[in-house]
């Protein structure tokens, strides 16, 4: 897996953090935080990255623009944020995925998804 520890240092310090990853356009992991949790984050993304292609298609097909981002809550006061983020070429496009505590500072930590994003592109883009 290529280092993104440097780039996603600044989402792991936002309030409510538990963990993340990073998936490419094919929904390959590229990078993974799982610590913060109980659970099989790689697996979890991946699920949801599929329910996001779904739903970016399901917008498509009724004549509106693809899905950039969801945020969906659990009762039990999770929050999970994923993020389609384009790149130059439509091979760099990645997906974040996050989970964070229902109390976390969620504003903040879609701000700084995007600019962890710039900071990881820059990465990919040196390979």
């Amino acid at each position: 897996m290529l280092d993104f520890n440097e780039p996603m240092k600044k989402l792991k310090s936002v309030k409510g953090y538990l963990g993340a990853a990073i998936l490419n356009k094919a929904g390959e992991t590229l990078y993974v935080d799982e610590e913060g949790t109980n659970s099989d984050i790689v697996y979890s993304a991946s699920i949801f990255n599929d329910a996001f292609l779904e739903m970016s298609e399901s917008s498509l097909d009724i004549g509106f623009s693809a899905t950039n981002m969801l945020e969906a809550r659990t009762t039990d006061g999770h929050v999970f944020i994923v993020k389609s983020i384009e790149g130059d070429g439509e091979e760099n496009n990645l997906t974040f995925f996050t989970i964070f505590k229902g109390n976390g500072n969620v504003p903040l930590a879609k701000m700084v998804i995007d600019r962890s994003a710039i900071k990881v592109l820059a990465i990919l883009k040196d390979i």
